[in-house]
């Protein structure tokens, strides 16, 4: 009976032993697993329920089987044309071999960090072998533009034309990161170019020169506008004396007229009577010549007052 009670009690050890390290596992949707005795890879499991595992002996790793993201710092890089930018990065990848994945970087902060150094690297590779003009545009779209408006008459600077773009770019840091991470059960889904910027240094030079840009074109249209205004300013002044003096001769031309007019009528009127005419005359000239404040000295026979002595002599003061 006592060997029958120590046996039960070991029976039920075990058994509860065994329940704590369960012989079954569960593997999610959207995992797989990489099975290891005694710390060695036995097998990959890939479908999902329910799956046995000989206890104590065998662990489950748990690995993701969706689409994963990886997210770069800002990294400073010089371009071919000896400009620094900043280039910042986001790619999506995924475990393709979990056994690959599980021997050579063990996890995903592994994983990580090996994509830093790839992913970096080949973008550094390619950035520091294009000009910068490459990196910002993906097409000539912008030149055939400006093609079109030069056809139009415009004067601006033509803009520098690419001969790859940033999209051919991408697939060539793609194709260079693609031939490594294999070996290491990565599978690069894709990779995108998140910001690229100037540094400080570099940022305020282009500032200044944009600026020194926009001045010098400010001051062209203003050049062009000062002469436009002075041609339309000479054109009017010009036009201006055209119809002055078009008026003038006009006006000149009327007025000799009526003074002709004039002098026909006074002359037919003063042939009548003579010399009503010059008595008149002599009265404007009294009139224009003598004030108060004019004082003549003239001998008694002077002609100027004879319609005055005149008057006197037939009406003397008494």
């Amino acid at each position: 009976m006592r060997k029958i009670i120590i046996f039960l009690i070991i029976l039920f050890f075990f058994i509860l032993l065994l329940i704590q390290s369960s012989p079954f596992y569960i593997l999610p949707e959207g995992k797989q697993a990489v099975i290891t005795q005694f710390g060695k890879p036995k097998k990959v499991v890939r479908e999902a329920g329910l799956h046995f595992k000989i206890p104590f002996i065998q662990k489950v790793n748990y690995f993701e089987k969706r689409i994963l993201a990886w997210d770069g710092y800002p990294t400073q890089i010089p371009t071919k044309d000896k400009k620094y930018i900043w280039m910042d990065t986001t790619a999506r990848w995924r475990i393709a071999d979990p056994l690959k994945f599980f021997q050579t970087v063990v996890n995903e902060e592994g994983a990580q960090v090996r994509l830093d150094d790839i992913i970096d690297g080949a973008v550094r590779d390619v950035v520091t072998s294009h000009n910068l003009i490459e990196i910002v545009r993906s097409s000539n779209r912008i030149v055939e533009e400006f093609k079109k408006r030069k056809n139009k008459g415009s004067e601006e600077k033509a803009p520098e034309s690419i001969k790859e773009g940033r999209d051919k770019m991408r697939e060539e840091i793609i194709k260079i990161i693609k031939q490594t991470l294999p070996h290491y059960g990565i599978e690069l889904i894709d990779i995108r170019i998140k910001r690229v910027n100037y540094v400080e240094e570099v940022r305020r030079k282009v500032y200044e020169r944009m600026i020194a840009e926009r001045r010098q074109a400010a001051e062209k249209y203003r050049s062009q506008g000062r002469g436009i205004k002075a041609e339309i300013e000479g054109r009017t002044e010009k036009e201006l004396k055209v119809i002055t003096s078009q008026a003038y001769k006009k006006a000149q031309k009327i007025k000799g007229e009526a003074e002709a007019k004039a002098n026909q009528i006074y002359s037919q009127a003063y042939s009548q009577d003579p010399e009503f005419f010059s008595f008149l005359q002599t009265l404007k000239t009294y009139q224009n010549t003598v004030d108060k404040n004019t004082t003549l000295l003239l001998s008694t026979d002077s002609d100027y007052f004879k319609y005055l002595k005149k008057f006197l002599q037939k009406n003397p003061p008494k």
